[in-house]
């Protein structure tokens, strides 16, 4: 049976109720919610829905948008935190840099700053910004250890992957991740993510998934 769009929205939005509803461990919920108040992770959301579109995916300047400023690439070099929060807070003027970049601390929250400086720490590590992409987009199923045990992996038989079991290769994982699971010979309710995702971003979570390996 073929799953299109409007089943597999079906599919997740009923998933999602029925995760709402499902019962959670105090450890359990502990260990989620640590996992997601890190500020790198959060710093991540803020990154991609504000700071992208200028300094690319990587922060190495290589967007769409760095072109319309007249230069070859927007890098974000490396820096103290100092600086960061002062051109973030202040825009490009108050360090002595272009004028292009606005000041974003009427936009963005003294929280959401902060994160966006922690994540700026960790943005040139593809398995790094892998793990973010990860624990915002897959855990539900996957679980918080890409172990498999997600809220909702109980709902499913058979039941999402435990990933640090793996013996994929990184272009099966990459094909998986984006063309869904169906197109693989494996379960329909693993969606494709490729309309969400960028290449990019599913290069980064291959990335991310090398590390949680068990290779004992």
């Amino acid at each position: 049976m073929n799953t299109t769009p409007a089943r597999m929205a079906f599919i997740m939005l009923l998933t999602s109720i029925v995760v709402f509803f499902t019962p959670v461990s105090a450890e359990e919920r502990s260990v989620i919610n640590t996992e997601l108040s890190k500020p790198a992770v959060r710093g991540g959301i803020v990154f991609k829905n504000y700071c992208k579109l200028c300094h690319g995916e990587k922060a190495d300047g290589m967007a769409r948008a760095a072109k319309l400023y007249g230069v070859k690439n927007l890098t974000i070099g490396p820096a103290k935190s100092d600086y960061y929060f002062k051109i973030i807070r202040g825009g490009g003027p108050v360090v002595g840099k272009s004028e292009f970049m606005p000041p974003w601390q009427h936009e963005l929250s003294e929280e959401q700053i902060n994160d966006v400086v922690a994540y700026l720490q960790i943005v040139t590590s593809g398995a790094k910004r892998g793990e973010v992409v990860f624990k915002t987009n897959c855990i539900l199923c996957h679980g918080i250890k890409a172990d498999g045990k997600g809220r909702a992996a109980k709902l499913y038989d058979p039941p999402p992957a435990n990933l640090t079991k793996s013996d994929k290769n990184d272009d099966y994982k990459t094909m998986i991740i984006t063309y869904g699971g169906q197109t693989m010979g494996r379960s329909q309710i693993m969606p494709p993510w490729g309309d969400q995702l960028s290449a990019q971003e599913i290069t980064d979570v291959v990335a991310y998934l090398r590390t949680v390996l068990d290779n004992k």
